[in-house]
């Protein structure tokens, strides 16, 4: 059988990546950058298409993908003239693989129903190294049919590929994710201050936190930066962590609740965005714990 034809938007980092295990798999693109060429060159000069606008790359695909930062970006690239809606195929299916807002991707899924086509929400998990080759983790939701109709591909990107119901659920479940992943890794970053605070040796203290049942994935990629100084363990901005934690605060309040435990760290994350360390790493959280901790 022939592979469908793929349009991609958003080749940063990790879109960048995607499209090259794409382009591995042998698939046809139709791609769409921004200013940054960085990523879209390489895929132009792989075989990919190069699109002016999103309505254009709709026209070219059987399945778009976007792979971009904020709900505003996606909506940006959705509606309008020019945007993808305006050039849906019938029958075509929309991914969104960033970390948007269930209730915009709700809400746009609503509206590429009514063009003809279906909208699938599938954030990420992982890194760009596992893009490359095709492990990601992906949390897909929407339309069973059309899940069966690309799920063939999605798995030639990841190595766990999740079927979590209705459309915005996978955005919901990967908000939750992260709010957890940040809250703990913030908690680690400030234990390491204050054990400078309190003049004990970062090391030994993680050795005995990491000897318990404290010990995760997350604990090691910020005594990665803590103690041993390398950043790029968990390769995730502060400000990407701000909009990611922001965002699942508004969820709750949309929900009608308060939460709690979501304050802390997200205060932290953007008063460090704001004061200079927006392209640290969040592990480099610990930096700014320890700044504050000295004044």
């Amino acid at each position: 059988m022939s592979k469908p034809a793929i349009g991609f938007i958003g080749l940063g980092l990790m879109g960048g990546a995607m499209v090259g295990r794409l382009q591995d798999q042998g698939y046809a693109l139709t791609v769409l950058g921004n200013r940054d060429r960085t990523y879209l060159d390489p895929a132009l000069q792989r075989g990919a298409a190069e699109a002016k606008s999103g309505k254009e790359v709709a026209e070219a695909s059987d399945i778009v993908m976007l792979c971009m930062g904020t709900s505003d970006h996606v909506e940006s690239r959705m509606r309008g003239p020019d945007g993808v809606i305006a050039g849906l195929k019938p029958g075509a299916v929309v991914v969104d693989f960033g970390t948007s807002l269930p209730g915009s991707t709700r809400t746009l899924g609503a509206e590429v129903a009514a063009a003809g086509g279906t909208y699938l929400d599938a954030p990420l998990g992982r890194t760009p190294s596992h893009a490359k080759d095709g492990l990601l983790n992906i949390m897909a939701a929407g339309d069973k049919a059309a899940f069966d109709k690309v799920e063939p591909v999605l798995r030639d990107l990841g190595e766990n590929i999740f079927q979590l119901g209705d459309l915005g659920a996978g955005h919901t479940i990967k908000l939750i994710n992260n709010f957890f992943g940040m809250t703990v890794a913030n908690a680690m970053a400030e234990a390491f201050a204050m054990a400078d605070v309190a003049g004990v040796d970062r090391q030994q203290m993680y050795d005995v936190m990491a000897a318990g049942p404290l010990h995760s994935g997350m604990m090691d990629f910020v005594k990665a930066y803590g103690v041993d100084g390398d950043p790029n363990q968990l390769a995730f901005a502060i400000k990407n962590a701000a909009k990611d934690v922001g965002y699942y605060a508004r969820m709750a309040d949309d929900a009608g609740v308060d939460s709690i435990m979501s304050k802390g760290a997200l205060a932290a994350l953007t008063e460090a965005r704001d004061s200079g360390q927006a392209d640290d790493m969040v592990s480099q959280m610990v930096d700014f714990y320890a700044a504050r901790f000295a004044r």
